[in-house]
């Protein structure tokens, strides 16, 4: 429900903000949209989290987008749109660390957070 309720925002706000990117180049990624960087989060002791990733914009199914948000607990991963991006996590509540990583090239890039700042990875 959270994840949806996020997603929705975010599909607002994006739809909010693409009359004004229009002008700006955006790829259609067609039907396989998430066919990009992977992406991992753990929290091996299932502390919560809400992730964030940007990415170059394109444009999924008619919606323009540049970025994602995910919250959850314990283990997530996914892909992004193309090849390039910058993800941060940030710990929301429970026990133990949360990390992040994202793999360009077969090479993985990665962080890790106790609480208080979160953790960044570039990938361009």
């Amino acid at each position: 429900m959270k994840a949806s309720l996020i997603s929705a925002l975010t599909l607002s706000a994006v739809v909010a903000v693409a009359g004004t990117a229009s002008a700006q180049s955006d790829r259609e990624v067609g039907k396989n949209p998430y066919n990009g960087l992977h992406w991992s989060v753990v929290a091996p002791q299932g502390a919560s989290w809400a992730l964030e990733c940007g990415f170059t914009p394109v444009t999924i199914r008619g919606v323009h987008m540049n970025r994602i948000n995910h919250t959850g607990s314990g283990r997530m991963a996914g892909r992004l749109p193309g090849d390039n991006g910058r993800c941060k996590v940030t710990k929301t509540g429970g026990e133990g660390p949360v990390g992040l990583a994202v793999v360009k090239d077969g090479e993985a890039k990665a962080a890790g957070t106790n609480g208080g700042a979160p953790a960044i990875v570039n990938v361009f």
